[in-house]
């Protein structure tokens, strides 16, 4: 996919302020059993068509206007990721200038994820 260079500018910059780690990372805290909070930031219907096991669903677009209610604790460690790692890095961003304190975006999105074949889930959660 080609993005516009405003999109990649914004991108670049919440690159600066946003730690980022790989689809290896995430499933080794999974591994070790670690607690965290994965969270899939793509539209409804990409969600819905697979996900990483285990996530839960707030789309970039609500993310801010809900995610105080979902996940309170600003404090607790979150891990968002996208298609392939842009769309996490904005919605990471936009939660730490919120007050998240803990916040990850993985990199290469679910995009990578599938391609190390972790665990996929397919539907919406209950």
């Amino acid at each position: 996919m080609k993005h516009n260079p405003g999109f990649l500018r914004a991108v670049k910059e919440a690159q600066q302020r946003v730690r980022e780690c790989t689809v290896a990372d995430v499933k080794a805290k999974m591994d070790r059993a670690e607690r965290f909070h994965f969270v899939d930031v793509r539209e409804d219907n990409e969600y819905e068509q697979d996900h990483a096991r285990g996530a839960i669903h707030l789309g970039k677009g609500v993310i801010e206007r809900d995610i105080e209610t979902v996940l309170p604790d600003t404090q607790e460690p979150i891990v968002l990721y996208c298609g392939g790692g842009y769309r996490s890095l904005l919605a990471a961003d936009s939660i730490r200038q919120m007050g998240y304190t803990n916040v990850i975006s993985m990199d290469g999105g679910i995009k990578a994820w599938r391609t190390a074949g972790y665990p996929i889930e397919k539907g919406r959660r209950p």
